[in-house]
């Protein structure tokens, strides 16, 4: 360590503070630091400065959060109080909106339709698994006049009819089903027939239009309506024919029907509770979709 001292470094070193000494001490004596002066000791201490400076705000930092960690944990505690009451507004607002625009449509539809009368909105809660009629429960029931064999429809046309019903729920079998038969009628040509569920065609979310006389004049892009009957009402839309052909038998013409609704695609659905023409004798529900 003695020798350090007698080294040149240690001269330069010694030699180089003390003209940075004399420079502060006649700084001091004109009055205050020159320009010159303030910017080589800026120069020299400037990063000393900002490592305490970083140490400063970090310990500053600690210390607030020590201090006033009950104080932070309340406006936490209200900050997330205030957003969920915004999200409960906001979801508040969105079912309101939904329920006015069914209460909408069932309105127009009740003013088409002066005979209807209907059940409240119905909310579409389940869908059969495995079916592939694609069958589906709603949240309404007998509590809310449902009985089986009622129809379900939206403001599109016909869905299917109601199955099994309990006090809050029903299931819906629709149209691709085989235990779902209609009268149908041409709106074109008044042809008529019965449209049915098929199991192949279900699967490309079609139907089948049987019993239409070899003579009828169908063809495809036509819209057939329901022609009216104990279980569903007149003129409701069932569909557009696709193909057109004849049976194997020579005797009758068959068709392929795109239903008008995609029982897949509705969430909310109308359940006709009566109309003009219905069956007044309600028989037990079979229970298979």
């Amino acid at each position: 360590m003695k020798d350090f001292f007698k080294t040149t470094k240690f001269k330069i070193l010694a030699a180089v503070m003390a003209v940075i000494v004399g420079v502060m001490i006649y700084s001091l004596t004109m009055g205050g630091y020159t320009s010159d002066s303030a910017s080589i000791f800026g120069f020299i201490f400037e990063p000393f400065q900002k490592v305490s400076t970083t140490i400063s705000d970090k310990v500053t930092s600690a210390m607030d959060m020590l201090f006033n960690a009950e104080k932070y944990y309340n406006e936490n505690i209200e900050l997330k109080n205030t957003l969920n009451e915004i999200y409960n507004d906001i979801i508040d607002y969105d079912k309101i909106v939904r329920e006015n625009e069914q209460l909408r449509v069932m309105l127009e539809l009740k003013e088409e339709y002066d005979d209807y009368t209907f059940s409240p909105p119905c909310t579409v809660i389940a869908r059969t698994t495995n079916d592939p009629y694609h069958s589906f429960t709603i949240d309404k029931g007998s509590d809310d006049g449902i009985e089986p064999y009622d129809p379900v429809i939206t403001s599109a046309g016909l869905v299917g009819v109601c199955y099994d019903v309990s006090r809050s729920t029903s299931k819906v079998r629709t149209l691709y089903s085989p235990r779902t038969a209609v009268g149908v009628t041409v709106v074109r040509s008044k042809s008529t027939g019965i449209v049915e569920g098929d199991y192949e065609l279900a699967e490309d979310g079609h139907c089948l239009m049987s019993y239409i006389s070899k003579t009828s004049d169908i063809k495809a892009g036509d819209i057939i309506v329901a022609s009216g009957s104990e279980t569903f009402p007149a003129n409701q839309l069932v569909g557009t024919v696709e193909e057109v052909g004849m049976e194997d038998s020579g005797l009758s013409m068959y068709a392929v029907i795109q239903p008008a609704i995609n029982p897949d695609d509705v969430s909310t659905v109308f359940v006709i509770t009566s109309f003009n023409g219905q069956d007044g004798e309600r028989q037990a529900a079979n229970v298979s979709p």
